[in-house]
């Protein structure tokens, strides 16, 4: 199973950034997605989830009304559209897979958002 994602960088405050999680390996549209991201010093959080089929989605309150999490079945690839985006949003942002009986995670991708 591998879980690559991609889209992140350098962002300055208020600009905008897409992420996108390529799955393969597994059967995609059996598994619940999610967006985590961890800065520097501080612990692991989730910010956004999205179910199989995609019908719900849940997120973090920091990221409510900024964030938004979609997937592509077909393509096997889950997405973060992030905008008005903060220095506060600095972090490493990784995707999971989540299954009834395993979890899969991506190896993460850096954003960074500084003038």
């Amino acid at each position: 199973v591998q879980l690559v994602e991609s889209g992140g960088g350098l962002v300055q405050p208020g600009g905008s950034l897409r992420l996108s999680c390529a799955a393969s390996g597994l059967t995609f549209s059996t598994y619940a997605m999610s967006w985590f991201r961890q800065a520097p010093g501080k612990e692991r959080e989730r910010v956004a989830l999205i179910t199989s089929g995609g019908d719900s989605t849940n997120y973090a309150d920091s990221v409510k009304g900024r964030f938004t999490i979609s997937r592509d079945n077909d393509k096997n690839t889950v997405y973060l559209q992030m905008n008005s985006l903060k220095p506060e949003d600095t972090a490493v942002y990784y995707c999971r897979a989540s299954g009834y009986v395993r979890t899969y995670w991506g190896q993460g991708t850096q954003v960074t958002v500084s003038s």
